[in-house]
């Protein structure tokens, strides 16, 4: 339970700085620890009361143009998604993921540009692609973070917005599992809320660091974040 909770503790610090990437700090520690089939219905609870409580204290801070850009379009996704889960095992579109998003990341970190940015109409591709790989792999929160960063320039604005988008996407998943009977199990809901102080107190730390970066500083950890997902992704590539 000490290792569980540190986990969850530090997947929510990140998730407090970043709006996403709890999947990538804490399901690797919690496969050892619990059946692989409840992290995920695990994580989409804790991750849509993680956001719920950014968007009750900050969400006047969101971007809702960005909003209203993406979200038809992470729908449309989702549905695609699951399309492609049924039909076809996309192995070879998680490779190609993997790849496209560590380069990307490299390439932001390296600082051979000092700017990033993207025009409103990439929230399509985007909105697109982020919604199928959360359908797929319940792993579609950096694509979302990568359109966002060349798009709003206050860190605390991009934050909330991310997060935004995250609960959104969460809620359909929770939706979904309910409505499959995952919930049924208690399991699922003790394990939750005991690590319901864990997820509380890593969101406010992030929150907190958050407000101490320059803005500099913050997308450096937000590319960093994406460069340690296209690994994760790498890895479980090859794991398959």
């Amino acid at each position: 339970m000490v290792a569980v909770f540190s986990a969850v503790a530090v997947a929510y610090v990140i998730f407090g700085i970043a709006g996403f990437g709890t999947a990538l700090i804490a399901s690797p520690i919690l496969a050892n620890f619990m059946p692989v089939s409840h992290i995920v219905p695990l994580l989409a609870l804790l991750d849509m009361f993680a956001a719920l409580s950014h968007i009750a204290k900050d969400g006047r801070h969101a971007d809702t143009s960005e909003l209203k850009r993406l979200v038809p379009f992470m729908v449309i996704g989702s549905v695609i998604g699951v399309a492609i889960l049924l039909k076809t095992r996309p192995d070879f579109l998680l490779l190609a993921l993997a790849v496209f998003v560590i380069g990307y990341a490299l390439y932001a970190l390296s600082g051979f540009r000092a700017r990033q940015s993207f025009a409103a109409s990439a929230a399509k591709p985007f909105g697109l692609i982020g919604g199928v790989f959360s359908a797929l792999f319940g792993s579609g929160g950096f694509i979302y973070a990568l359109y966002l960063s060349g798009r709003i320039e206050q860190k605390e604005k991009f934050r909330v917005t991310q997060s935004t988008l995250i609960g959104l996407s969460t809620l359909t998943r929770v939706v979904f599992f309910t409505i499959s009977g995952v919930y049924m199990n208690t399991a699922i809901w003790t394990m939750a809320l005991i690590l319901a102080p864990a997820m509380i107190f890593g969101v406010f730390l992030g929150r907190h660091i958050t407000l101490r970066l320059t803005r500099e500083q913050f997308m450096r950890v937000i590319h960093m974040v994406v460069l340690c997902s296209g690994v994760f992704l790498l890895i479980r590539y090859f794991n398959l």
